[in-house]
């Protein structure tokens, strides 16, 4: 039998497939156990905006057709919400489209694209699988150091990627910094903001003082794009529909490797009609707000560190290896996420729920940490 790694690229031969959290349904097979809770994913325990259900249900029947190529409706309601032209607007299944569409564009072997320690991990895999070279800089108190980021730049750089807030650390930047570094970045060098937990991190009762809105810059800074996704506070992940802002130019050259018809007709139509539904929203974001406190405060009476976050999740060190704790919490039903492969071997990611899942993981937790 032919081993094809030998003809497949550099690149790829180096990579792991991306790992994500497990699923409900495989933990039923492997153990056989039933009311099963997944705090793995950093999805919404909401759930869709019945507008967005409904919205679905009447478009199921023509799915027979294929969809609007170019997302015009969607692309319309982005334009008005964010006061973007609609050229400005890269439509993807999910965000990591557009994030591996600007590799693709910019990044020739031999370039270099710079990104943080501890974060996410689509960065490194779309830089390699398209020949870059990935330069990590070190991460100062769980985030981004942008001092670091800022003394790896050089000839080869061509893109920068800042997750704002970071996923799995939930750490964040102000606009003054993050606004200062943008700006002394380049022309040349696309720095990419991606901002998959805005909604929650913009969120006052979250603490994030000084939190920015990227978009807002996108007019002063040419080199700047900005993802955004309906995975996460709208709880489209299932869809799969995310999009990237920024400058005609750079938007165009993303549309020309963007495959046909990448975000199906149920997605369109379910995030716009999630844009509409502003408070249902608003209560994902406060119920986030509230289990972060909940979580929060449960940690701290544990005597367990965290990592301050302001997105819909939050790393905690269960003071041991942290696979080991997360297999045990599968025994009781229960799934988060380890995230050893992000330098984080003792820690655990966990998804905000609603409050009884939260007590619910609290309670494993407990019995886990005692037992171990």
């Amino acid at each position: 039998m032919t081993d094809f790694t030998q003809f497949a690229t550099p690149g790829v031969q180096g990579l792991r497939p991306y790992q994500p959290g497990k699923p409900i349904e495989e933990l039923e097979r492997e153990l056989g156990i039933e009311n099963i809770i997944k705090l793995a994913s950093n999805e919404n325990p909401l759930g869709p905006s019945p507008l967005a259900l409904e919205a679905m249900r009447s478009a199921a029947e023509g799915v027979w057709l294929y969809p609007d190529g170019n997302g015009f409706e969607l692309k319309q309601k982005l334009s008005q919400k964010h006061g973007v032209e609609m050229a400005q607007i890269t439509l993807g299944n999910g965000s990591s489209d557009p994030l591996e569409f600007v590799v693709r564009v910019l990044v020739q072997p031999g370039d270099e694209v710079l990104y943080s320690q501890h974060a996410f991990a689509m960065y490194p895999i779309v830089t390699r699988a398209a020949g870059g070279v990935g330069i990590e800089a070190p991460a100062k108190n769980w985030g981004y150091d942008l001092d670091a980021l800022a003394a790896r730049i050089t000839d080869r750089t061509r893109v920068i990627f800042i997750a704002n807030p970071n996923n799995p650390t939930g750490t964040w930047l102000d606009g003054v910094e993050l606004e200062a570094f943008i700006k002394s970045v380049p022309e040349r060098i696309v720095v990419v903001i991606d901002e998959a937990y805005y909604d929650y991190a913009c969120d006052p009762a979250t603490g994030a003082e000084g939190y920015p809105d990227a978009v807002s810059w996108l007019a002063k800074y040419p080199n700047l794009m900005v993802s955004r996704t309906f995975s996460k506070s709208y709880a489209l992940a299932g869809l799969r529909v995310g999009y990237a802002l920024s400058s005609p130019e750079l938007a165009d050259l993303m549309n020309r490797v963007r495959p046909p018809f990448n975000v199906n007709n149920l997605a369109l139509v379910a995030a716009s009609a999630a844009l509409d539904d502003k408070a249902h929203l608003q209560r994902s974001v406060a119920m986030n707000a509230e289990g972060l406190k909940q979580l929060r405060g449960e940690f701290e009476a544990m005597g367990l560190d965290y990592i301050p976050s302001v997105g819909n999740f939050i790393s905690v060190d269960v003071g041991q290896p942290g696979m080991k704790v997360y297999e045990e919490l599968l025994r009781e039903g229960v799934i988060v996420r380890p995230v050893a492969n992000y330098g984080m071997p003792n820690h655990l990611r966990v998804t905000v729920g609603r409050a009884e899942e939260n007590t619910r993981f609290i309670e494993g937790l407990k019995r886990t940490l005692a037992s171990t």
